[in-house]
């Protein structure tokens, strides 16, 4: 039996959390599955390649993150957990990430490969390794070790 995709993984989890009766790692779960209903009419398709719906998971997490920043700046410590939680929830659908030396390992090769020599070769740089990394890090980590590995 083949490994489900992650758009099946999303629909056991749901059922997993019904059965539960996991209120609100369900309210997580459907809201992904709304976002991406959303993604699969925007471009007229019935399923999601998985790199497509982690990046998808990966921008959910992200305003999870600019959430958490702004109620906790806002003086709500109580929403910026709910957040939080949404985060951790959102995170199970992503790969393992890479450590820090196999980031650093990834971006040097890719500078050799595009032969980069200073900071102007920085975007396609980035743009490889995140292709390479397939949702394994995070954009602002791979742009600030391309920035100081670059002269």
């Amino acid at each position: 039996m083949s490994t489900p995709t992650l758009q099946e993984r999303l629909g056991q989890e749901i059922k997993a959390a019904m059965l539960a009766r996991d209120a609100d790692r369900l309210g997580v779960l459907r809201m992904l599955k709304s976002a991406l209903g959303y993604v699969l009419i925007e471009r007229k398709a019935e399923a999601l390649p998985d790199a497509d719906f982690i990046s998808l998971v990966q921008k959910e997490i992200k305003k999870r993150r600019d959430s958490i920043t702004q109620f906790e700046s806002g003086g709500r410590p109580e929403l910026a957990a709910r957040e939080l939680q949404e985060a951790v929830v959102l995170e199970t659908f992503l790969p393992t990430a890479l450590t820090a030396e196999e980031l650093e390992a990834l971006v040097r090769g890719v500078i050799a490969e595009l032969g980069a020599t200073s900071k102007k070769d920085m975007g396609p740089v980035v743009k490889a390794t995140q292709a390479r990394a397939a949702g394994r890090a995070d954009g602002k980590s791979i742009s600030s070790l391309v920035g100081k590995l670059l002269p």
